[in-house]
């Protein structure tokens, strides 16, 4: 199908769809883009509101999302209400919260610590109530899966930051170094992860009370993985500095939440899912650069560089430190040249 022809056709599949969920003649208005292919428009009619989720088949599911905000849901967290869908035309219209966005409070000087305190909060009583038994259908974070996604940065940043395609002999080193760091981030408790939390994914929704004043947006990629990975998503934020005072009162108060978790175990998993994290997101960055001609993203690439050195301090670490000393010296832990221009 031409490019001429695809944009009407699912123009008027969208407009069918609102049609029969009860929009007909809803203005809508598109909000800004992300790194996925998701496209999001705000719905008016008649007083009311909403969200219109637009995820093209082939490109995105929405089903997954569909499945976990209903679960979260289910445990009286606020996610996004589904008030009309069709997955296989990859439409949904959901709840709108509003534009009350952590990133958009920060920036106006909302109180920065209550913020957190909430958002640490909900993910304390999220993994109080979640057995793994409560999502028979969401995936677990498997090798494969962390694998893959540790392999953006040997596929895309160190060939951008080199020149040269990553030796096939330090690739499988790499990924044979991240195979037995993986049993030390499963040394704590499973619960649901939800991927991307972190403060342009949380709201604050005035008139709820406990965690549900906290809103959950962004979660279809949702795993069942270690209990570190969504606290370290937080407060290892690519996007943005937090004070290293407040890094450390958030974990305590993680860790204060949760008594039967280990703390040395703790600490490890979250340093081994902070590198792994980290070193996925300077090759995402990376990615969206070369693949999709983003440059926005290459301005935190120095921040996560940053933070995964600060993971690879931890002990456990210490052979994938070695690793990262002789295969990307400091010197390239920077926004590759190529890139930049």
């Amino acid at each position: 199908m031409s490019p001429e022809r695809a944009a009407p056709d699912r123009g008027a599949t969208i407009e069918a769809f609102l049609a029969a969920a009860g929009w007909r003649g809803a203005e809508r208005h598109a909000l800004p883009g992300d790194a996925s292919f998701r496209r999001y428009h705000r719905l008016s009619l008649g007083g009311r509101g909403a969200m219109l989720m637009d995820a093209p088949p082939g490109r995105e599911d929405v089903r997954p999302y569909v499945r976990v905000a209903r679960l979260l849901r289910q445990f009286g967290f606020s996610a996004p209400e589904i008030l009309a869908e069709d997955p296989a035309r990859g439409l949904l219209v959901i709840e709108d919260f509003g534009d009350d966005t952590y990133t958009r409070l920060l920036a106006r000087g909302h109180d920065e610590a209550a913020l957190y305190r909430l958002a640490v909060d909900l993910l304390a009583e999220l993994h109080r109530r979640f057995r793994p038994g409560d999502g028979a259908a969401i995936p677990p974070y498997d090798d494969e899966r962390l694998l893959a996604e540790a392999s953006l940065l040997t596929d895309w940043f160190l060939p951008a930051a080199t020149g040269s395609a990553t030796p096939a002999s330090a690739r499988d080193e790499y990924l044979a170094l991240w195979r037995g760091l993986f049993p030390v981030a499963r040394a704590v408790p499973a619960t649901l992860v939800l991927r991307d939390y972190h403060i342009d994914n949380l709201m604050l929704l005035p008139g709820r009370a406990g965690v549900a004043a906290c809103g959950v947006l962004d979660f279809q990629d949702a795993v069942v993985g270690p209990v570190s990975y969504d606290l370290v998503s937080l407060l290892e934020d690519a996007r943005r500095d937090i004070a290293p005072g407040l890094v450390a009162a958030m974990y305590r108060r993680y860790l204060e939440a949760a008594p039967a978790v280990d703390r040395d175990a703790f600490a490890a998993s979250c340093a081994v899912m902070g590198a792994q994290r980290n070193a996925k997101i300077v090759g995402i960055f990376t990615r969206l650069r070369v693949r999709d001609g983003k440059r926005s993203y290459l301005a935190h690439i120095p921040r996560v560089w940053r933070l995964l050195e600060g993971d690879l301090r931890h002990p456990a670490l210490a052979p994938m430190r070695a690793w990262f000393d002789r295969s990307v010296p400091a010197p390239l832990r920077a926004v590759p040249r190529s890139l930049a221009a």
